[in-house]
């Protein structure tokens, strides 16, 4: 019997923890400011992406050129399988504009193109693209192709994908094109513009919703990679090989939305601490927070703050320097943390200034 109440209560749990994504491959969750992974289903299960893959393709690119470099499309980018936005050998286009064709449309052509003016070929962008995944800590994940159409070697995990776009949408760039749901860009040699469909229908029956991609191939199934933002707190998903793809995501965030909230243990600016200072121009100095202390938690959930500076601090630091950490843990785990900054700075105490002091004490203590 207590076998079978187990066995009944590890189904209610997994359950519970993935509410909508029994036909998915994979799926994660997590909230933006802090990372913290709210659901995930295989999160870490290797599965090729398709064209959110295009996720790393814009943000390498916006990370290395300025968005009116000229690209011009090169004979390999014309006529690449798959969704396109027809580009001409020799037709050139703002990075910026092309990158509308990239997320908007999905276009194979322009992932190319771009490759080829950011890495100088193919595979020197695919280094590119491979490099920024391990400095994220992103394990699961190799690039072969800067569009996502099937190759070997190429594919990610649920979890590093999420990890990706939180910092894409870091960029405030990317922020905005993905959000787009409508935009137009020249087309060489028509008397009318390229219109682009986002192709996300979250952005239009979601509330809140602001990205960030979709993909699909035969090898891969739909992938779709979310986010959603609603009473201060952002939620960044993706499901691979899910064929109710936006459904899925839409419950996986209303779940998120219903089970989370953030708190705030500190504001941006609070006082958080005097710190004692060693030979210099004041005797101690304030600590203030540097931004807000905020992670999510679930309903009983309880966080607790914790702190870390030095006993005393030597003088000879700038105002707005960092001297201390707050950081906020749940059940031991440490979920975010955010710098304690000088209110002031303190000089070291020269000697003048020694001697100007206790000129200034004598006098005031009198004979």
């Amino acid at each position: 019997m207590k076998r079978i109440l187990g066995i009944l209560f590890f189904f209610a749990v997994f359950l519970y923890n993935v509410p909508a994504v029994a036909d998915a491959a994979a799926a994660a969750l997590i909230e933006e400011k802090t990372g913290r992974v709210l659901y995930a289903f295989n999160e870490e299960l290797e599965l090729p992406m398709a064209s959110t893959t295009k996720i790393m393709t814009a943000m390498v690119a916006i990370e290395n050129c300025d968005l009116q470099e000229a690209v011009t499309a090169g004979e390999n980018a014309f006529g690449v399988p798959g969704t396109s936005i027809y580009l001409e050998k020799g037709e050139t286009l703002t990075l910026e504009q092309m990158l509308y064709g990239l997320m908007l449309a999905s276009g194979n052509d322009a992932a190319v193109a771009i490759a080829e003016h950011v890495g100088g070929s193919i595979a020197g962008f695919c280094d590119l693209m491979n490099a920024r995944a391990a400095e994220l800590g992103c394990a699961h994940t190799r690039y072969a192709t800067p569009h996502g159409l099937p190759a070997s070697d190429h594919y990610t995990s649920a979890l590093d994908l999420c990890r990706i776009a939180r910092e894409a949408m870091r960029l405030p760039f990317f922020r905005q094109v993905v959000s787009t749901q409508r935009a137009t860009i020249p087309w060489e040699n028509h008397e009318y513009e390229r219109v682009l469909n986002n192709k996300n229908k979250l952005l239009s029956t979601y509330p809140g919703a602001i990205g960030v991609k979709t993909g699909y191939t035969k090898s891969a199934g739909r992938c779709l990679v979310f986010a959603a933002e609603r009473e201060g707190m952002t939620v960044i998903g993706s499901v691979l090989n899910c064929p109710d793809w936006f459904d899925a995501s839409a419950k996986l965030m209303d779940q998120a939305f219903a089970d989370y909230s953030m708190y705030e243990a500190l504001r941006g600016g609070e006082i958080v601490h005097w710190l004692p200072v060693s030979n210099g121009t004041a005797e101690g100095v304030e600590l203030i927070a540097a931004e807000s202390l905020s992670a999510p938690l679930r309903s009983g959930e309880v966080a607790e703050i914790g702190f870390r500076w030095p006993q005393v601090q030597a003088a000879g630091f700038e105002k707005g320097e960092r001297l201390g950490t707050a950081f906020l843990t749940v059940n031991g785990e440490e979920l975010c943390s955010v710098p304690l900054i000088a209110a002031q700075s303190v000089p070291e105490c020269s000697f003048r200034y020694g001697l100007e002091r206790t000129g200034a004490e004598w006098l005031f203590l009198g004979p």
